[in-house]
């Protein structure tokens, strides 16, 4: 199975919620999605509510790009461009490839802290800024369908203050890999 460039080209819930399942790896290191959040255009908790800025330029560029920023100055976090303003964060993944690699990058033996967290990930996948408005399709990053249908579970996104009320974090059921349980 494949994808193309239209699967990003939806409503961010749409895709937030279909993206659970689906591989990603960066350089061969990666997993399973097990959780997202999906942020709009008109949403006051996304980085475009107020429009373009050079910190979220990416967010309106095409579907199917990766916008990269930097959360408090701390920690990397990679979401999917989805139409114009709207982008879906990778919040968790389950590791599969590269455990190793992960745990040195992370410093940390327990596998389902490697990868639970959008600021995990990254540092677990070696994602930066350097990644920013990189097209999905880009020979480093490796995303696959999932091979059949998972049951996905919804709940309120986490860390944001404004329009926290809104079921827009998707995860695998039952997953122990998310970063916080739904």
């Amino acid at each position: 199975m494949t994808w193309d460039a239209s699967f990003f080209a939806r409503n961010a819930i749409d895709v937030a919620s279909d993206l659970v399942g689906f591989e990603l790896q960066v350089s061969g290191v990666g997993g399973v999605i097990v959780e997202t959040e999906a942020y709009l255009h008109n949403d006051a908790a996304s980085h475009s509510f107020a429009g373009a800025t050079k910190r979220n330029q990416s967010m309106f560029g095409p579907p199917a790009y990766s916008y990269v920023y930097l959360s408090y100055g701390l920690h990397w976090c990679l979401n999917f461009v989805c139409l114009p303003g709207s982008a879906v964060l990778v919040r968790a993944i389950e590791p599969k490839c590269g455990l190793e690699i992960m745990r040195q990058r992370r410093a940390v033996d327990d596998i389902r802290k490697l990868c639970a967290g959008p600021g995990r990930v990254c540092q677990a996948l070696a994602i930066t800024g350097e990644m920013n408005g990189l097209p999905v399709t880009d020979p480093a990053f490796r995303l696959v369908l999932r091979p059949a249908p998972v049951d996905v579970a919804a709940g309120t996104r986490i860390g944001i203050t404004k329009a926290s009320d809104l079921t827009w974090r998707f995860g695998l059921k039952g997953s122990p890999f998310v970063s916080r349980k739904f």
